[in-house]
C-alpha cells in the first residue's frame, strides 16, 4: 500500500479549510477568533463545539472529541485513514500517486467498472421506456401523470424480459464479473445469465454526487407473486444506509429545508410539481448516516410519511435519530390523502406548501400520537393523557421552548398551566433523582479514579506548557526543556506529546505543528485540539514560561525536602552521612525561602 507523505498530506489539508469542511455538517457561527456550533459526536443543546481557522483545528469541550480536518473527516463518515485522504484529496481537487498494490487496485477497478455498468444500464432501461415494447410501462406513468421531464431528470425507465440487460452489458465490453458484482444480473444453478429486474419501472438511485450506485424497480402487472418493489442489494458501491434518494437533486435547489417522504414516487411526483427539495430514504427506517446526511445539506428537515400506523411509528423513529444530529425536524401533517404522492396529486403543490409551513415539532408529534390512545371526554382518560404529556415536556431541556408548548397544551386541551407546571416539575425531579442513583451507582473504571486524582490545577499547567512550545517554540523551548522533563508529566497523553515536540528534528512552530498533525492516534488529537482551543490567559509568554518554571522546582525541592527528613529519621545512619543530608537540607530551605 502506497504510503502518503507528509508533503502531500499537507496539500491536502491546505486545499481543504477546516471551517468550509465542517460547515457542510454543522451550522458554525462566528465568535470572536473561532467558530462555534451543536458538536455532531453528542447531543446538546448549548453550542461547545469550537473550530479554529488559524489553528485549523476543532474540539469539543463537551464529549472531548477534536483534532484536525482529518480526524472530523475520519469520525463524522466513519472511514479509515486512507480512505479519509482519499475523501480529502478528491474533495480538493488534489492528485493522489497511482497505487502499487495490486489487491488494491483490482478492487478500485472493479469499483470504476461497476459504476459504468450502471450508468449503461440507467441508460439502457431509460431508452427502453420510449420504445413499443414498453406500453405497460409507459400507460402506468401516464396514469401516475408525469411528464417528460420527470422521467428524463430522473432517468427513469423500463426493464425487459429475462436476459436482456445480460445481452446489452455483454454488447459493450463488459465482464461477467463486472455485471454480477452490481447484483443487476444472477447466475442460476445452470450456469444461466438472468436479469434481476424484469417487466419493472426502474428507478436509478444516485449518490449525493450524481454516481449511480442501485437501483429500485417496481411490478407493473398484477402478479401477487412477485414482490410490489425490489431494490438492488447492497455491494461494493452501494450501502443503502449512506444514500436518499434524489438528494442529489434535492441540494440543487440550495434550499435550507428538505422534505423527506417514504417511496421514490411521492419524490417524483412533488418533484414534478415544482416542490424539489424532497428525498426519499429509500423505504427503510431512516439511519444516523441518512440523518448526518440530511443535516449537512439542510438547517430544516419536514418529514412526510404515510399516513398509516407503520409510516407514523417510522417518523416518531426518524424524528429522534434527526433530533440527535442536531437537526431542526418537524412533521407535515396530512388528511385526506394516504401518502404525499396522492396528497400533491388531489390537492395541489399550494396546499402541500402550506402543510409544510405549518409543520409540527417532535413533542406536538408525540402529544397527538398520545391523543388517539385516550377518550379525552372521559375523566380517567384525561388525567392519564396528562401524565404522559408531562413526561414528554419534563424532557425538553430549553425552559422557553417548555413554556410555549405548556401554553399551547393548555389552551387545546382545557387543561390549566398550573397543573401541567405542577406535574412537569414533579416528572422533572423524578428524573434527575434516578439520574443521580445512577451516577451513584455506577461502577468506577480504574482509569478515571487515575485521572481524578490528578488536580485541574495540574492538568491545567502540564497542558498550558505543551500550548507553549507548540504556540510559541522559539520562545519557550530552550528554557522548558532545560527545566522540565518527560517525567514531570502526570498525564501519559502530555508526555506522548511532549515527547513528540521534543524529538522533532526540525525545530520550528510551523514544523511542530505539521509533527502532530500527523500523529494518527484519536486521544493524542482530541487532547491537542483542547489544548490549542482553549484559552488560558497568557499576558506575558515570558513571565509564564519562569512562573512554570518556578513552580517545578518547587516541587522538586520541597520533595527532595520530604524525601531527606524521611531518611534523617533513619537511626541507624553514619554521622557523616547525617551530617551531609542535614547540609543538604539547610541549602534547600534557603532556596526555598528565596522563592
Amino acid at each position: 500500500m502506497v504510503q502518503y507523505s507528509n508533503e502531500l498530506k499537507e496539500e491536502i489539508r491546505a486545499a481543504n479549510d477546516i471551517v468550509d469542511v465542517i460547515s457542510q455538517y454543522v451550522t458554525l457561527k462566528r465568535s470572536g477568533r473561532n467558530y462555534f456550533g451543536i458538536c455532531p459526536f453528542h447531543r446538546e443543546k448549548s453550542p461547545s463545539f469550537s473550530v479554529s481557522p488559524d489553528r485549523q483545528y476543532f474540539h469539543c469541550f463537551g464529549c472531548h472529541k477534536g483534532g484536525d480536518v482529518f480526524t472530523f473527516i475520519s469520525e463524522i463518515e466513519k472511514l479509515s485513514f486512507k480512505e479519509t485522504i482519499e475523501f480529502l484529496a478528491e474533495r480538493g481537487h488534489v492528485t493522489l500517486p497511482i497505487e502499487q498494490d495490486e489487491g488494491f487496485n483490482e478492487k478500485q477497478y472493479l469499483k470504476d467498472r461497476m459504476y459504468k455498468v450502471n450508468l449503461e444500464t440507467t441508460l439502457f432501461f431509460h431508452e427502453r421506456l420510449y420504445q413499443p415494447l414498453a406500453k405497460i410501462a409507459q400507460n402506468y406513468v401516464k396514469e401516475r401523470k408525469l411528464d417528460n421531464n420527470t422521467l428524463k431528470a430522473f432517468k427513469i425507465g423500463y426493464s425487459g424480459e429475462y436476459n436482456e440487460l445480460y445481452k446489452h452489458l455483454k454488447s459493450q465490453g463488459f465482464k461477467d464479473n463486472e455485471i454480477l458484482a452490481t447484483g443487476l444480473v444472477n447466475k442460476n444453478d445452470r450456469g444461466e445469465f438472468i436479469d434481476r429486474f424484469r417487466k419493472r419501472l426502474m428507478f436509478p438511485i444516485m449518490s449525493v454526487n450524481g454516481k449511480v450506485v442501485a437501483f429500485g424497480g417496481r411490478r407493473l402487472d398484477n402478479n401477487e407473486k412477485s414482490a410490489k418493489y425490489i431494490n438492488s442489494n447492497e455491494n461494493l458501491v452501494y450501502s443503502k444506509k449512506q444514500h436518499l434518494f434524489a438528494l442529489n437533486l434535492a441540494k440543487q435547489t440550495n434550499s435550507k429545508q428538505i422534505i423527506l417522504v417514504e417511496g421514490y414516487m411521492d419524490a417524483i411526483s412533488l418533484y414534478q410539481r415544482g416542490i424539489q427539495n424532497v428525498v426519499a430514504s429509500l423505504g427503510t427506517a431512516l439511519t444516523e448516516e441518512q440523518g448526518r446526511l440530511l443535516r449537512k445539506y439542510s438547517e430544516q428537515v419536514l418529514m412526510s410519511y404515510d399516513s398509516d400506523g407503520a409510516g407514523q411509528e417510522a417518523i416518531m423513529r426518524g424524528l429522534e435519530i434527526l433530533g440527535t444530529q442536531g437537526c431542526d425536524a418537524r412533521v407535515i401533517q396530512m388528511e385526506g390523502a394516504k401518502d404525499p404522492d396522492e396528497y400533491v396529486i388531489k390537492y395541489g403543490s399550494e396546499r402541500f406548501n402550506l402543510l409544510a409551513k405549518n409543520a409540527i415539532s417532535l413533542v406536538e408529534f408525540k402529544v397527538k400520537m398520545l391523543k388517539s390512545n385516550y377518550n379525552l371526554e372521559n375523566a380517567t382518560d384525561k388525567v392519564r393523557f396528562l401524565k404522559e404529556i408531562t413526561e414528554i415536556l419534563s424532557q425538553v431541556e430549553n425552559k422557553i421552548e417548555q413554556e410555549i408548548y405548556i401554553d399551547k397544551i393548555s389552551k387545546q386541551y382545557v387543561i390549566s398551566k398550573e397543573a401541567i407546571y405542577a406535574e412537569v416539575n414533579k416528572q422533572a425531579y423524578k428524573n434527575q433523582s434516578s439520574k443521580d442513583n445512577n451516577i451513584l451507582n455506577r461502577p468506577v473504571h480504574k482509569e478515571v479514579k487515575v485521572k481524578e486524582e490528578i488536580s485541574e490545577a495540574i492538568i491545567k499547567r502540564e497542558n498550558m506548557i505543551l500550548y507553549l512550545l507548540i504556540n510559541h517554540y522559539e520562545e519557550s523551548v530552550v528554557d522548558i526543556t532545560s527545566n522540565i522533563l518527560k517525567e514531570d508529566f502526570k498525564l501519559e497523553v502530555n508526555q506522548k506529546i511532549f515527547e513528540a515536540i521534543t524529538n522533532s528534528k526540525e525545530k520550528s512552530k510551523e514544523r511542530i505543528l505539521q509533527v502532530l498533525s500527523n500523529i494518527e492516534d484519536s486521544d493524542l488529537q482530541s487532547q491537542i485540539s483542547e489544548i490549542m482551543l482553549s484559552d488560558y490567559e497568557i499576558t506575558s509568554v515570558q513571565k509564564c514560561i519562569e512562573d512554570i518554571i518556578i513552580i517545578y522546582t518547587k516541587e522538586r525541592l520541597n520533595n527532595r525536602k520530604l524525601a531527606i527528613i524521611k531518611e534523617l529519621e533513619n537511626s541507624n545512619l553514619p554521622n557523616e552521612e547525617v551530617s551531609r543530608l542535614e547540609v543538604e537540607l539547610n541549602n534547600i530551605i534557603i532556596e526555598l525561602a528565596k522563592m
